[in-house]
C-alpha cells in the first residue's frame, strides 16, 4: 500500500529550558493527530517511515520524535540525562512546543513504556493511546524472553552462555546467534531486515541504551530493571489500543492482561508478527492501528 504523504520540513524543538534541541517532523494534515514515540531507548523514529503508506494524509496528521540522544537530536554525553522521569517531561516539552490538545500517543517498544508514563501523568492531555509490543514491567518481560531463550537449540543457548559469562556481547559469534537465531525468530520475522529499521538502529545511541537498558535484549542491567506498572494500568482513563504479537518478545498473555486491566482498552494480537510487527505483520498492525483511530473518533467503546 503506498499513500502520498504530506510532509513539512522537520524542526528542532527546545527542551530543558534550551539546552537542548530534539529533531520532529510531522506528516499529513489530517484533523487526526498522533505524537509517535520510538523504541530503543536511544534509536530513532526513522523505522516509523512505514506509517507514510498507510495512514491517509488528508485524515491524519503524525508527527515523528526523535527523543534526545537519538541521532538526530541532540546528543550529549551525560549518562545522568537517561532517566524515565526526564523522558517524560521531554514529551511534555515537545506536546506542548507542536500544539498538540487532545492527540494521540503511540509508543512502540520503549517507546509504550514511556508513553504508559506520559498517560499516568498527562493523561488529560490525551485522546487516544496506543501501546505497541511492550508489556508492563521489565520483570514480566524477563520471564517471557527467558521462556523464549529456553526453546532455544542447545548448541545455540552454548554460544550465549559462554560470552554473557565474560561480557563479551560485542563478540562476532555471539552477535551472529542473536541476529541468526533470536532476531529472525523475535524481532523481525521478514527474509531481509527493512531498511528504515536497519537505518534506525544502526543509530543506536548505546549509551542511552546501555544506561537505562541494558546490553542485549536477554541481558537487562539497566534504570529500567525494576518498572513494573501492572497496579497503576486501572487508573488510565485514556481510550487504549494494546496492541503486539504472536512471535513478540512480549507475551501476548501480557498483553491481553493489560488490555483486560486498563479500563477502556482493545486488545489486537497480530498472528504472524514479531517485535517489528509494523513490518513482519503490516497490513494485519496497520489495519487494527486504524480501526481503533476512527472507532474512537466516533465515540465507540473499546469494551
Amino acid at each position: 500500500m503506498q499513500i502520498e504523504a504530506n510532509t513539512i520540513e522537520p524542526q528542532m524543538i527546545p527542551i530543558d529550558g534550551g539546552r537542548f534541541r530534539v529533531w520532529t517532523k510531522r506528516v499529513g494534515s489530517g484533523d487526526i493527530k498522533i505524537l509517535l514515540l520510538h523504541g530503543g531507548p536511544g534509536a530513532t523514529s526513522e523505522y516509523f517511515e512505514c506509517f507514510e503508506s498507510f495512514l491517509p494524509p488528508d485524515e491524519f496528521e503524525f508527527y515523528c520524535h526523535d527523543q534526545l540522544g537519538s541521532h538526530r537530536s541532540d546528543q550529549p554525553d551525560n549518562v545522568s540525562l537517561w532517566n524515565l522521569p526526564r523522558f517524560v517531561e521531554e514529551v511534555e516539552q515537545v506536546r506542548t512546543s507542536l500544539g498538540l490538545e487532545s492527540f494521540y500517543l503511540y509508543g512502540q517498544s520503549w517507546g509504550a513504556l514511556l508513553g504508559t508514563e506520559y498517560a499516568l501523568k498527562y493523561g488529560q492531555n490525551l485522546k487516544g493511546l496506543i501501546l505497541s509490543n511492550m508489556t508492563a514491567s521489565i520483570s514480566a518481560y524477563e520471564k517471557h524472553v527467558a521462556e523464549l531463550r529456553r526453546a532455544l537449540p542447545a548448541d545455540v543457548i552454548a554460544v550465549l552462555d559462554k560470552y554473557e559469562a565474560q561480557d563479551d556481547y560485542q563478540n562476532p559469534e555471539y552477535q551472529a546467534v542473536m541476529f541468526g537465531s533470536v532476531y529472525a525468530k523475535h524481532f523481525c520475522r521478514l527474509p531481509e531486515f527493512p531498511e528504515p529499521c536497519a537505518r534506525s538502529f544502526e543509530h543506536l545511541n548505546h549509551q542511552v541504551y546501555n544506561t537505562m537498558q541494558g546490553p542485549n535484549e536477554f541481558v537487562i542491567s539497566g534504570n529500567l530493571k525494576d518498572w513494573d506498572r501492572w497496579a497503576d494500568l486501572p487508573k488510565i482513563e485514556t481510550p487504549t489500543l494494546v496492541i503486539g504479537a504472536r512471535y513478540d518478545t512480549m507475551s501476548a498473555e501480557d498483553l491481553q492482561k493489560m488490555s483486560d486491566l486498563i479500563p477502556n482498552a482493545r486488545l489486537a494480537i497480530c498472528e504472524n508478527g514479531s517485535h517489528l510487527t509494523l513490518y513482519d505483520d503490516q497490513e494485519c498492525y496497520f489495519q487494527h492501528l486504524i480501526e481503533f483511530l476512527r472507532d474512537n473518533e466516533r465515540g465507540v467503546k473499546m469494551k
